[in-house]
C-alpha cells in the first residue's frame, strides 16, 4: 500500500500537482475530519467569498493549461499549444467565469460574486409542500449545470441563513457536482483514459457562516466532504467564536485549494482577528466553547415555545421551518388591518420593524411580501424571503451562540412590549380615520 501511495504522488508532483482531488474531494488527508485544512483571513465572510472565488479560479486556469499541455504532447498536437500566457486559459479551454448561486436574499454572497468579476446565475429556490420552508431547487441546478458547462467555476450553496430559508441540501449537491464532474471533465475517448481527470472541474463553495455553532449542519457538511465534491468552507470569527467583526475561516479537504487561496491575498492586513481569535479560545478553553454550544441547544425548544407563544398572543403562529435551528419566524399576516392595498401594508409591518430597531430589540428582521431589491442590476422579486412569491409577511429573531437565558426572557418581555404599543397606535388611528369619515358625512 505505502509504495502504491508513493508511485500515486511522485505521478501526480510529475503531471503538476493533484488533479485527481479536483474531480473528487482528496479525503485521505493527515487531519482529524472531512474538512481538515484551513486558514484564518482577517476579513469579513462577503470578502472571504471573493478571494476564495479569486483563487479557485486561478487554480482552475493553471490545472486547464496543465491539462491542455498533456493532451498537446501525448497526440502530437502542434507545440504552439505550450506558449500560452500562463495568466489565461487555452483557446481549447472555456473560461470558467459563471457562478451557479442558490439564492439567499443576503447582499453580500452575491457582492462578492460581482467584485471578483464574475457573473453570478441565481438559482431559483422551491417551497416544501407541507411546510413554510424555502430550500434548494436541485432540478434547477441540474438544468443550470447542463445550460452552462464548461464555464462553471463554482456553485455557491449556503447552510446558515435567515427563516423560511432552511440550509440547501449540500450534501445532494456536492454528490451531484462530483457526478457531472466525472462525466463531463475530461478529454480522452476511453473511460480508462488517465487525462480524464485533470481538469479543475466545477468547484463546490459553501458560505458556513454561522452555522459552526449547530450540530445538525455540521453533520450535513461532513456528509457532503464524504460523499460528494466540496472545494472551501466559509465560516465566520465573529458569529461563532464571539469576537470582533472581521475574520473568516475558509476550511476544506483539500490543502492545495487552501494554499491556493492564501497565495491569492493581496498586500497586509491587521492581526487583530487572528489575536481576537486566539485569546478567545485561550480564554474558553475547550470545554467552555463546549460548553456555550451546550447552552444554545438546550435553549432552542425553550426560544421556540416561548416565540410561538407570544406569535399566538397577537393572532399569529410559528413558521414551520424544522431544518432552521438557529432563526425562527412567525407571521405578520395580521398586524396590518384596514387596507387591502399591498403597498401600504408593507409601509406599515416596516414601520413595525423600525420599533423594534429604536427600542433596543436588536437581531430581528422584518419582512413584507413582494418587496423588490435591485442589486448590481439583477432585480431579486420577494426580497428577503430567497423567494419569489412567499405567501407571508413574518419577522426573524435567532436563537444563536452566546445568549444567555435571562437575556433571551429579555428579548420577549421588551417584543411584547413593543408589539401592543403599536397595536394600541393602530387602534388610535383607526378611530381617528373613523371619526373624521363621519365628520365629512355630517358636514
Amino acid at each position: 500500500k505505502s509504495k502504491k501511495q508513493n508511485k500515486k504522488q511522485q505521478q501526480l508532483k510529475n503531471d503538476g500537482g493533484n488533479h485527481s482531488g479536483d474531480a473528487t474531494n482528496n479525503n485521505d488527508n493527515n487531519g482529524n475530519g472531512p474538512a481538515s485544512y484551513g486558514t484564518l483571513l482577517p476579513v469579513c465572510t462577503g470578502m472571504s467569498m471573493a478571494l476564495v472565488l479569486s483563487g479557485l479560479r486561478d487554480r482552475a486556469n493553471q490545472l486547464g493549461k496543465l491539462a491542455n499541455q498533456h493532451d498537446a504532447t501525448t497526440t502530437n498536437n502542434d507545440d504552439n499549444n505550450n506558449n500560452n500566457d500562463d495568466s489565461s486559459p487555452t483557446p481549447t479551454t472555456p473560461e470558467r467565469n459563471i457562478v451557479l448561486w442558490s439564492r439567499i436574499d443576503q447582499k453580500s454572497c452575491y457582492k462578492a460574486i460581482i467584485s471578483a468579476g464574475l457573473t453570478c446565475i441565481v438559482l431559483p429556490t422551491t417551497t416544501h409542500p407541507t411546510t413554510d420552508e424555502v430550500s434548494t431547487d436541485l432540478d434547477a441546478l441540474q438544468a443550470a449545470l447542463d445550460k452552462y458547462s464548461h464555464r462553471i467555476l463554482a456553485v455557491i450553496t449556503t447552510t446558515s441563513c435567515f427563516c423560511p430559508r432552511v440550509p440547501d441540501e449540500v450534501d445532494r449537491v456536492a454528490r451531484l457536482i462530483q457526478g457531472w464532474n466525472s462525466q463531463h471533465c475530461h478529454n480522452g475517448n476511453s473511460d480508462e483514459d488517465n487525462t480524464n481527470k485533470r481538469r479543475a472541474g466545477i468547484a463546490h463553495v459553501i458560505n458556513h457562516a454561522y452555522g459552526l455553532q449547530c450540530t445538525q449542519t455540521n453533520k450535513l457538511l461532513n456528509r457532503a466532504c464524504t460523499i460528494g465534491r466540496v472545494d472551501a468552507i466559509i465560516c465566520s470569527t465573529d458569529k461563532n467564536f464571539l469576537v470582533p467583526v472581521g475574520g473568516a475561516l475558509i476550511l476544506s479537504p483539500n490543502d492545495q485549494v487552501i494554499a491556493c487561496i492564501s497565495k491569492n491575498y493581496p498586500g497586509r492586513a491587521s492581526a487583530s482577528p487572528v489575536v481576537d481569535l486566539f485569546i478567545t479560545l485561550l480564554s474558553m478553553g475547550l470545554s467552555g466553547y463546549k460548553g456555550i454550544l451546550e447552552e444554545r441547544r438546550r435553549l432552542v425548544d425553550v426560544f421556540r415555545v416561548k416565540f410561538d407563544a407570544l406569535a399566538k398572543k397577537f393572532g399569529e403562529r410559528l413558521l414551520d421551518c424544522p431544518r432552521n435551528t438557529i432563526s425562527f419566524g412567525i407571521t405578520l399576516d395580521n398586524l396590518v388591518i384596514g387596507t387591502d392595498d399591498e403597498t401600504k401594508k408593507n409601509v406599515q409591518i416596516t414601520k413595525f420593524g423600525s420599533m423594534l430597531f429604536t427600542r433596543c430589540i436588536s437581531g430581528t428582521r422584518v419582512v413584507p411580501t413582494k418587496e423588490t431589491k435591485t442589486i448590481s442590476g439583477h432585480t431579486f422579486q420577494g426580497f428577503g424571503s430567497s423567494y419569489d412569491d412567499y405567501p407571508h409577511s413574518y419577522m426573524t429573531a435567532a436563537c444563536a451562540v452566546g445568549m444567555g437565558e435571562e437575556e433571551m426572557m429579555e428579548f420577549f418581555e421588551r417584543l411584547e412590549r413593543c408589539w401592543r404599543e403599536y397595536v394600541g397606535k393602530r387602534e388610535k388611528e383607526e378611530v381617528r380615520k373613523r371619526l373624521t369619515q363621519m365628520e365629512i358625512k355630517e358636514s
